[in-house]
């Protein structure tokens, strides 16, 4: 499995902001989200947004190195209250960035915090930010979520990319993430080849695209195995299963919570 396209990420930054608006737009802006329980449904929005803007910010200006929040311009929220202001606000920060994204095209260099200095890294980011709390404001909501299959396997293979930067860089949670002869298999029921083999060495972790057996397995929709991967949904539920070493499966899942 290889990332998406960089158009793809930019068409899919635009539609799952639209999904996301669209759960929002009648909803209690002060009702807490149970995946984030920091936040309200606004709080969720404002820190969408202010994303876009900020990463728009970077491909905009081609920036070699991190801009404050504080500087770019609008990240805040929108200036006045009221649904309709958010709404409007949390579009346009989006149309902005794609429309830099795709001036920019994906090979231009500009700064990130991670191992891609492109701003492919920017648009695949953003697309992944907003499907993850699309499905926050979704459970926030009470309103049911799915996603593309190839999206949602991209999304699984992004933040495994993530954690393993993580690792490298000496971030204490992700370090933990080692003990050899230990492994977890990911396997989707219902989309072929989206299987995932992570093994825990004794100096960290590898991962690859794999069927194998594991210490513990956490099998089912592709869909629901992104969530629980991004700790959006208990591994034992919508349609899940836990083969093996449940102690083990939580040990990833609260090790690689920092994103």
């Amino acid at each position: 499995m290889t990332p998406l396209a960089h158009a793809r990420y930019c068409d899919e930054i635009l539609a799952q902001t639209d999904l996301l608006r669209d759960l929002v737009k009648d909803a209690d802006l002060t009702s807490r989200v149970p995946t984030c329980p920091d936040w309200n449904l606004r709080e969720l929005v404002v820190h969408v947004g202010g994303a876009h803007r900020w990463a728009g910010e970077i491909v905009r200006t081609r920036a070699a190195a991190e801009i404050p929040d504080d500087a770019v311009p609008g990240s805040e929220g929108p200036a006045t209250e009221g649904a309709a202001a958010l709404d409007a606000w949390l579009a346009e920060g989006a149309a902005a960035t794609v429309d830099a994204l795709r001036e920019a095209g994906p090979d231009t260099e500009v700064w990130t915090w991670a191992w891609e200095r492109r701003t492919a890294f920017w648009a695949r980011r953003m697309a992944h930010e907003t499907t993850v709390h699309r499905a926050d404001a979704a459970a926030a909501v009470g309103r049911d979520f799915e996603v593309a299959p190839d999206l949602a396997a991209d999304t699984i293979t992004e933040w495994l990319e993530i954690v393993a930067f993580a690792q490298a860089g000496g971030d204490p949670e992700a370090a933990e993430l080692r003990g050899g002869g230990r492994s977890l298999h990911l396997h989707a029921t219902d989309a072929p080849d989206a299987e995932w083999l992570i093994e825990f060495g004794e100096d960290g972790f590898t991962w690859r695209h794999a069927h194998a057996k594991a210490t513990v397995a956490l099998r089912g929709p592709l869909t629901g195995l992104m969530l629980a991967f991004n700790r959006r949904r208990k591994p034992d539920e919508g349609g899940l299963e836990v083969l093996g070493d449940r102690g083990l499966l939580d040990f990833w899942l609260e090790r690689s919570s920092f994103g």
